[in-house]
């Protein structure tokens, strides 16, 4: 008797990888398979991988080393490796592991169908990792049930060229989702229950609409990134969204467009993640980044008084080769100076295919190990206090689901929600009515490390708001 055609699908890091993660699921539902609950009734696993940070390809190969196993005892079962391991690695990612019975790139999940045809019939493992670069294709986002949040894809790849990064190599140059396929996305995704929305792209707000012309644009130092009309065209075509986020944004794209966007438009909320990854001009000068400490500073203020209460998160690397200590004394001076709310900071690490292998000297690990520490404790404190001095008042949050109770099940009186500053709140709530997708009133009683907690006030349940329909393009 046949095995029923079930699969696992594990997923490594970013959005863009969790979102690329949903459509793969789309595609192997259409070719008839159903979600397995663990390896042992699946009769496939693919593994979405990346790539963005230190040994990303021992972790796989150590990985796939117990899938290996898996399969000496069950021959039937297909191994497939997807995302930007997958396409970094290519031909060499079988030759290390040929039992993987076939590898994909990100640009290949339409072909998921077929690829599985193939090696369902018995053919000899195969690696499909081609850029789309002359038609680019974008999947179009299904509604999924119970869903209150969901991402959908503006753009592909990076034109940056920071000289850390392997995005270039792993999802090449920048490639536009005409806007009328990203609006007609997100109003399904909203008539089929989604209330907040997350605009997907690696430099997210560089977009720009591939019905008009191309100009020189991002390769001079000034932005002319079509991002602030793509926002105000989504506002006005789905009035029904409650929330518009984006990530993640660049620096020398945030124009002064972009700004008056955040002052004007009510669906986007008073929190940018706005990436600095360091602090020093001559670090900056070395990765690439195209902009100065003074520019940054000066662009996150001008966010920051767009609207009331508006709040900033980073991204950081400590370690860069040839950062001394006034660099990153300088790091986080900066990190002080703008008050960033929350961060994810990491260590430096090489990756293949990169300028920074070229530059040195290397920061030595336990030195690497010690900024970071540090870092991260001028963080925790701007953190705790920013969440701190949220007790007592009152917040609006948008309700994504039950709270985790003590025993990792839901909890019939406790949920969990956003507020428009993206602070995560536990609510509390007087009966055991399904709250989910709702807007919340509530008081704030306690502040957790990482998160808030909240009583709903009497009566504060109501349906997510319609706004005003507005202009479809400014």
């Amino acid at each position: 008797m046949a095995r029923p055609r079930r699969y696992v699908l594990q997923t490594f890091g970013c959005q863009m990888n969790a979102h690329d993660s949903l459509r793969i699921e789309e595609k192997l539902q259409d070719a008839g398979y159903e979600p397995a609950q663990d390896t042992a009734n699946a009769s496939l696993v693919v593994v979405n991988t990346c790539s963005i940070r230190d040994k990303a390809e021992h972790k796989l190969m150590s990985m796939l080393g117990t899938y290996r196993l898996l399969k000496q005892e069950r021959a039937d079962l297909i191994l497939a490796v997807a995302g930007c391991v997958a396409q970094q690695e290519g031909d060499r990612l079988l030759r290390k592991a040929p039992y993987v019975d076939f590898v994909f790139g990100p640009d290949n999940i339409s072909d998921v169908p077929w690829l599985l045809h193939e090696a369902e019939g018995g053919a000899p493992p195969r690696v499909h990792t081609v850029f789309d670069l002359d038609q680019p294709a974008f999947l179009p986002a299904r509604p999924r049930a119970g869903d209150v949040t969901s991402y959908v894809t503006t753009m592909k790849g990076c034109d940056e060229r920071c000289t850390f990064c392997i995005v270039p190599h792993t999802r090449g140059p920048e490639r536009y989702r005409p806007a009328d396929e990203i609006v007609g996305d997100i109003a399904r995704l909203v008539d089929g229950g989604a209330r907040e929305i997350t605009l997907l792209g690696q430099t997210v707000n560089s977009w720009h609409d591939p019905s008009r012309a191309e100009p020189s644009r991002t390769r001079g130092p000034m932005s002319t990134s079509d991002f602030p009309a793509l926002l105000r065209q989504i506002a006005g075509a789905v009035p029904s969204l409650v929330r518009l986020r984006y990530t993640s944004p660049h620096p020398r794209h945030v124009t002064e467009a972009l700004i008056a966007a955040h002052a004007e438009l009510d669906v986007l909320p008073a929190h940018v993640h706005l990436p600095v990854q360091s602090g020093a001009d001559r670090v900056l000068r070395r990765m690439k980044r195209r902009y100065t400490r003074d520019e940054y500073i000066e662009r996150a203020r001008r966010l920051q008084g767009a609207r009331s209460g508006m709040t900033l998160s980073t991204d950081i690397i400590v370690g860069f080769p040839g950062e001394t200590e006034e660099d990153f004394a300088q790091t986080l001076s900066l990190v002080e100076e703008v008050g960033f709310v929350s961060a994810f900071c990491f260590k430096y690490s090489e990756r293949p295919y990169t300028p920074a292998l070229r530059l040195g000297p290397m920061v030595d690990e336990a030195e690497k190990d010690e900024r970071l520490r540090r870092l991260f404790s001028v963080i925790d404190r701007l953190q705790s206090a920013h969440l701190g001095q949220l007790v007592g008042s009152q917040q609006t949050v948008l309700v994504e689901g039950p709270s985790p109770g003590q025993h990792g099940g839901p909890d019939a009186k406790r949920w969990v929600g956003r507020t428009e500053r993206n602070e995560i709140v536990h609510v509390e709530a007087s009966s055991d009515a399904d709250l989910t997708a709702s807007m919340v009133d509530v008081t704030i009683l306690e502040a957790y490390r990482r998160s808030l907690l909240g009583r709903m006030d009497a009566h504060a349940a109501r349906p997510a708001p319609r706004r005003m329909r507005l202009p479809l393009a400014g």
